[in-house]
């Protein structure tokens, strides 16, 4: 996270997408300082269809277009609140599979743990 908002100017804010966001306690982003904490938006898809659909046992398959509309949805409420949003990270393992979309809708940089493995990878190839 440091890292990112370094990237973003310095009044922008980084949104985190999570299934969940009351699991994601504020010690799991790595920021101290307040000033730098507050450029940091988390939202997450609880109450969505994505997150009922989590819920059931079994597990139904994952339908994408519900996946993404719901994302998508969450992105949309966070940018109307927060309009200097300027990247998204995607906490949530699943949410790569909607990363390209998300991309097009919004024309933000997201980040995901797909793109933080290649970046690593690329690093010791």
């Amino acid at each position: 996270m440091p890292v990112l908002l370094r990237q973003l100017p310095k009044l922008a804010k980084i949104a985190v997408l999570t299934y969940d966001s009351t699991h994601l306690g504020e010690d799991l982003l790595g920021v101290d300082d307040p000033a730098e904490r507050s450029r940091i938006v988390i939202g997450g898809l609880e109450g969505s269809k994505f997150w009922y659909d989590e819920l059931k046992r079994p597990t139904p398959p994952t339908d994408i277009s519900v996946l993404e509309a719901d994302v998508a949805a969450c992105v949309e409420r966070l940018r109307v609140a927060h309009p200097e949003i300027a990247a998204l990270l995607f906490e949530c393992t699943v949410f790569p599979m909607v990363a390209p979309a998300i991309r097009d809708i919004t024309k933000l940089p997201v980040y995901d743990i797909i793109g933080l493995a290649r970046m690593m990878l690329a690093s010791v190839a």
